[in-house]
């Protein structure tokens, strides 16, 4: 619950103030007003943020943590990979009812229509990519590839948050609200499926144990 209180937290501020209308919605705008500059670099980087593009990559992830949990003998092999899959679907589940709620108008670069708040490629972004990294860290033996794919992780999730306020598609609290939401998902998702992997005894179904 320590883990999951700051986002949550974060979250409820941010929610807040864009419900009331508060001090931080106006900084926001008038933020968005200096970082808005559509062009073609930031339209490629929004994308990132598509479930089409986002999602293949983490079910390419969970294909690759079930088969080698699977073929190691671990306990229970197929709960991160199911665990990644729920946390992908709960983001539309959580984000569609909040859009409706909070009513938050568009940027000036958009047309005129509500539901922006939280920003729903961000959190795609977030929970697609990060988990990912999380289900893919533990195959890797390599420290310095381990470390480029969790930098990896952070520059396509910078570059989608980045391209849909330079864009204009979203204001930067849209963003940063979902940078929480994806967080309590993959928190949640490690507290319940980070730790498992142990291996199965020598001898029981005829599985290899894990070598650590």
């Amino acid at each position: 619950m320590l883990l999951l209180g700051p986002p949550l937290l974060l979250f409820a501020l941010i929610t807040w103030q864009v419900v009331v209308d508060g001090p931080l919605v106006d900084l926001d705008e008038r933020l968005s007003e200096d970082l808005v500059r559509p062009d073609r670099a930031s339209e490629l980087l929004s994308d990132l943020g598509n479930i089409e593009v986002a999602v293949p990559v983490l079910a390419v992830a969970l294909a690759a943590a079930g088969w080698h949990g699977h073929r190691r003998g671990r306990d229970r092999w197929w709960l991160p990979p199911l665990a990644g899959a729920v946390a992908m679907a709960l983001v539309p589940v959580l984000v569609a009812p909040l859009k409706e709620w909070t009513d938050r108008p568009g940027t000036p670069a958009v047309p005129p229509a509500v539901g922006y708040y939280p920003s729903g490629h961000t959190a795609t972004a977030v929970v697609a990519y990060g988990a990912a990294t999380l289900l893919l860290l533990p195959l890797l033996r390599s420290p310095a590839v381990r470390r480029g794919l969790v930098v990896l992780c952070g520059v396509l999730v910078l570059g989608a948050s980045y391209g849909l306020v330079r864009r204009g598609y979203h204001w930067p609290l849209d963003v940063a609200a979902s940078w929480c939401l994806g967080a309590v998902l993959l928190t949640g998702w490690w507290l319940l499926a980070g730790r498992t992997g142990s291996p199965v005894p020598e001898g029981g179904g005829g599985s290899r144990p894990v070598r650590r």
